[in-house]
Parts: C-alpha cells; sequence; structure tokens
C-alpha cells in the first residue's frame, strides 16, 4: 500500500500492524523509476514516509535498489543511522545479489529481502537459499508474475483438482518453497486480498509440488 494511502485510510494503526515502505527512488516520467541512493535523498524519502505515515519509526525500511552512481557503503550506512536514530526500526534491501546481501549485513543487520521471484522467474534462486541459511525473510515481488502464472496449464490444472484458484496455488506453490517466503501479491480489492489469504491454508502435496 502507499505511504500516503495507509496514513490516510489506516491510522490510528492496530497495535500489532508491521509497516514496511520502501526509499530510493526518483521518477523522472510516469513510466520511468530509476534509482536514486544518495544519503541526502534516502533522508528526504524517510521524512517524508514518516509524515504520510504518521509515524515516529518505521518498522520495515527496505532500500528500493542500489543506485550504481553512488558508493554501496554509503546508501547501507544511510540507512544504519536512520536506525541509530530510532526512526527505523528494522532495515531492509530490495534487487540485490548475495554479494550486495552479504556486503550490507557487514554494516547493519538485514532482515529482509525483496527480489523478483515466481513460477516463471527464479533467476534470485541463490539470493533465496542465503535467506534460507541465514534466517532473513524474503519477499518476492511479482508472485503472480503480473498474472502470466495464472494462466500455466499446469497451474489452471491443480487449481481445478484442489477446488482453488489459480492464483491460490501459485502462492500455496512459493509458500511451500521455502519458510522463509512471505510473498506479496498486489490487490485492488477486499474480495481479491480474501481470495489471496486463503493460499495459506491450501496445503500441496509433494507431487503437486514437484510438478509446478
Amino acid at each position: 500500500m502507499r505511504t500516503g494511502c495507509c496514513g490516510e485510510h489506516m491510522h490510528p494503526y492496530p497495535k500489532d500492524l508491521v509497516i514496511g515502505t520502501k526509499c530510493g527512488l526518483v521518477r523522472p516520467k510516469p513510466a520511468r523509476w530509476d534509482e536514486d541512493g544518495r544519503p541526502e535523498k534516502l533522508r528526504q524519502d524517510l521524512e517524508g514516509s514518516l509524515k504520510r505515515l504518521k509515524l515516529e519509526r518505521i518498522d520495515l525500511y527496505q532500500l528500493h535498489a542500489p543506485d550504481p552512481n553512488v558508493p554501496y557503503e554509503d546508501q547501507i550506512g544511510a540507512l544504519a543511522e536512520f536506525q541509530r536514530e530510532g526512526k527505523v526500526r528494522h532495515i531492509g534491501l530490495s534487487n540485490v545479489t548475495v554479494k550486495q546481501l552479504d556486503e550490507a549485513r557487514k554494516i547493519v543487520p538485514i532482515v529482509s529481502v525483496q527480489n523478483r521471484y515466481n513460477l516463471g522467474d527464479r533467476s534470485s534462486e541463490d539470493v533465496l537459499k542465503a535467506c534460507e541459511r541465514l534466517g532473513i525473510a524474503f519477499l518476492p515481488w511479482y508472485p503472480l508474475n503480473a498474472g502470466s502464472s495464472l494462466t500455466i496449464a499446469k497451474v489452471k490444472t491443480l487449481a481445478k483438482k484442489l477446488a482453488a484458484t489459480p492464483s491460490q496455488v501459485v502462492l500455496a506453490w512459493l509458500l511451500k518453497k521455502s519458510p522463509v517466503m512471505l510473498p506479496i501479491p498486489g490487490t485492488g480489492s477486499v474480495a481479491h486480498l480474501e481470495e489471496n489469504m486463503k493460499a495459506a491454508s491450501l496445503e500441496l502435496s509433494d507431487a503437486d509440488f514437484r510438478m509446478l
């Protein structure tokens, strides 16, 4: 959820709600996002999020993607400084390699990684394995592969067999894939959200899992 929407529609928050957001992007035009990891920009992003969310501290603050034009240690160092100031509770990364994860962990504890991962794109398999080894949450973005995973014949067949929706099958596959997996499918309605949530109770057999 966009930080502005969260602050406008959900504040005051339930005590057990964990709020996470990201930093480090600029949008020079509607169809384009660019990395901007300058410490002053990350600071600007943080202060803006705190104001819009009506918070004094963000539970999970993630660097959206490493900026190749800014020393990586400066970007992670800025997040570490925010944490020392008490404005950030936990720090996460997005769109990183195993090497970048390791480098960041030398500067500050990392609790989450958000990389693209789904049935059709498993290029971050090594990052997922590293997160498993380190006990770090792995948040796959595009878990439904922009909907293309839902049209796979095997997914549709399995959904029919289990009396489930294709999206539930795909999300259940991700959840069975790893104990550190926390899918983050997008949604535009409460009904869709509730449908996705039911994937947590859908049990795939080992044979079904291997088929996918």
